[in-house]
């Protein structure tokens, strides 16, 4: 019983410093951000920080993983759907992945920095999340292959393809590209292209 209390206070205190980091990240910067800072923002101290994180690298790639995991629990959602059709699950996978990418540049507008930080620091967990996103696809086209909506002879590289084309609206720091409404349209576009290919 002690040592499971005393594992969900190293979780919960490890889950107040990433929210403190997140903050202080989104307001100043992961350039600009220091572990003091964060251990001040988390109600600890300085040398304190360190029993849960070794850097401030750590922690960023930490948030990162969190946030990756919970844009893939909601792209599972869509794609785990039974009541929708494949069609159905590659309209709402693209555009759940462009309005995740428009609400993390707008809650987080320095965003980029970490963003930068991570795809040099730490770029397996971008791999990472690119396997993540092919094999959602890979279950998609297999779906509307065994439906008959699709005829995808190669779904393994089709996949590829796919994540390829939609990686724009994957990407929080694209999003001042263009206005909300001018990146759905071409998200839009997108799967039209999309569509019109794979059922022929």
């Amino acid at each position: 019983m002690k040592n499971a209390a005393e594992n969900f206070i190293k979780k919960d205190t490890a889950e107040t410093i990433l929210e403190a980091a997140v903050n202080r990240f989104s307001v100043y910067g992961y350039n600009k951000t220091t572990m003091a800072e964060i251990a001040e923002d988390a109600g600890m101290s300085a040398a304190n920080i360190y029993r849960y994180y070794k850097s401030k690298e750590e922690i960023a790639a930490a948030c990162t993983k969190n946030c990756m995991c919970e844009k893939a629990n909601v792209l599972k959602d869509i794609v785990r759907n039974k009541k929708l059709s494949a069609t159905e699950k590659l309209e709402k996978y693209v555009l759940a992945t462009l309005r995740m990418s428009q609400e993390a540049a707008l809650e987080n507008k320095k965003i980029d920095e970490v963003c930068a930080e991570i795809t040099k620091s730490n770029p397996q967990l971008i791999h990472d999340k690119i396997a993540s996103n092919k094999a959602l696809l890979i279950e998609i086209l297999s779906y509307g292959n065994q439906t008959g909506e699709f005829k995808v002879d190669d779904i393994m590289d089709t996949a590829v393809a796919i994540n390829a084309m939609i990686v724009v609206f994957d990407v929080p720091m694209f999003m001042s590209l263009y206005s909300p409404e001018e990146f759905e349209d071409k998200a839009k576009s997108v799967i039209r292209f999309l569509l019109s290919g794979l059922k022929n």
